[in-house]
C-alpha cells in the first residue's frame, strides 16, 4: 500500500470527519471487492487511489421485504472530501417478470448503470455519481447521497382523507411526477431504459423538493416493446399517487364493501390482481380523462402505451384541463406533506 494510504494517513483522514471514539484503531483495506461480504463496517475500499470508509449496508425499501440487507450496497465516507456516498459493488442476479402476456427477463447490469450515470450527469431528475473499477476490474458505482424520503413514504405518511389529498395535494405531486416522466423519456430518447421503475426509486430531495430517480442497474430483455416494462412501472406509480396509496381488495372489504361489489375483473391491475386501477369507481370525483389514463394499466385494457411521449401527451392534457397552474399548489403540497 502506498505511503499516501498508510494506516497513519488513513487515521489522519478519518479523524477529520469522525469523532475520536469513531475512528478505528486499524483499518482493513480492500482493493478487490469481488467478495462483497468481506467488505465490512470500518473497512476502507480504495478505488483508483481514493479511499472510502465503509459504514452500513443499505436495506431494501420494497413493500413486503423492507429491511432486507443489501450486502453489495454500502454507505461510505469519501475520506478525501468527507462526503457521504452510496457504493454499489458488483452483484449479478436474474429473474423473470411478466406484464400481461409479455414476459421480460430482468438482470443486473453494472455497465448499464455506469452508462446512464454518464448520460444523466447534471440532469436534476436523476441521482448522480461515477463508475470506477477496482484492481480486479469490478465496476463499482460511487453515488452522491441524496437526503430525502422515498416518494412512497411521503404519500402514505400524509394524514388527510383522500378527497382533501386529491384537491389540495395531488396537483403538486402530479406536477413533480410529470418531471419524472419527462426524465424517463430522456432516457428512452437516448436508447436507454431505467429498468426498475418503482415508487421507492423516486427520492424527494430535501434541498429543493425535486423528485429524483435512483437505481438504474436493472436491465431487461424484451421481445416486443423495448420500453414496455418502464411504462408499466410509470403506470403503477401513477395509480399509487392518484389513489393516495394502493387501493386493495382487502381494504375495500373492510371499509367500502359496496364499492368492492361494483368492481369487475377488468378494473384491477394487469399484474397485481388485488390492486384497483379503476379508481373512479372508488372516488367518483376523479376526472374521466385521468381515470382513462389509469385504465391503460388495467386488466381490461386493449391498448398499451408504446412510448413515454404518449403517456406524457395524455397527462399534459389532464393537467391542463383539471389541474391548471399547479406551481403554487405544488409548493404548498410539498410543505403539507412534510408536516403531515
Amino acid at each position: 500500500m502506498p505511503e499516501l494510504l498508510s494506516q497513519d494517513s488513513l487515521h489522519e483522514m478519518a479523524s477529520r470527519w469522525l469523532s475520536p471514539s469513531q475512528v478505528p484503531k486499524r483499518f482493513r483495506i480492500h482493493a478487490d471487492t469481488t467478495d462483497f461480504f468481506r467488505v465490512e463496517y470500518d473497512d476502507v475500499v480504495v478505488l483508483k487511489g481514493s479511499p472510502y470508509l465503509i459504514r452500513h449496508n443499505a436495506k431494501e425499501q420494497r413493500f413486503g421485504i423492507e429491511d432486507e440487507v443489501k450486502f453489495w450496497v454500502k454507505r461510505a465516507i469519501d475520506l478525501e472530501s468527507g462526503d457521504l456516498k452510496i457504493m454499489k459493488l458488483v452483484f449479478y442476479e436474474k429473474f423473470l417478470s411478466r406484464v400481461g402476456d409479455i414476459e421480460f427477463e430482468c438482470y443486473r447490469s453494472p455497465r448499464k448503470e455506469a452508462r446512464i450515470l454518464e448520460l444523466v450527469a447534471g440532469h436534476r431528475s436523476f441521482m448522480h455519481g461515477h463508475a470506477v473499477t477496482d484492481e480486479k476490474g469490478n465496476l463499482i458505482r460511487v453515488l452522491d447521497f441524496i437526503i430525502g424520503d422515498p416518494l412512497s413514504k411521503r404519500i402514505t405518511d400524509m394524514k388527510v382523507g383522500h378527497e382533501v389529498y386529491f384537491y389540495q395535494q395531488l396537483p403538486g405531486v402530479l406536477n413533480r411526477f410529470m418531471s419524472c416522466i419527462e426524465a424517463i423519456r430522456f432516457l428512452h430518447d437516448h436508447g436507454e431504459k431505467h429498468g426498475d421503475i418503482r415508487r421507492d426509486h423516486i427520492l424527494i430531495d430535501r434541498d429543493d423538493g425535486r423528485y429524483r430517480w435512483i437505481d438504474f442497474d436493472f436491465n431487461y430483455r424484451h421481445r416486443e416493446n423495448i420500453f414496455g416494462y418502464d411504462l408499466f412501472g410509470l403506470g403503477n406509480i401513477l395509480v399509487f399517487l392518484v389513489g393516495m396509496g394502493d387501493v386493495l381488495v382487502r381494504d375495500l372489504a373492510d371499509r367500502n364493501p359496496d364499492a368492492l361489489n361494483g368492481l369487475a375483473v377488468e378494473d384491477f391491475n394487469i399484474v397485481f390482481h388485488n390492486r384497483v386501477v379503476n379508481l373512479r369507481k372508488i372516488y367518483p370525483y376523479i376526472p374521466v380523462a385521468l381515470n382513462r389514463v389509469l385504465m391503460h394499466f388495467s386488466r381490461g385494457t386493449n391498448v398499451f402505451y408504446e412510448h413515454t411521449s404518449q403517456l406524457l401527451s395524455d397527462m399534459k392534457e389532464v393537467m391542463a384541463a383539471h389541474f391548471p397552474s399547479p406551481g403554487n399548489r405544488a409548493e404548498q403540497g410539498a410543505e403539507d406533506g412534510k408536516s403531515g
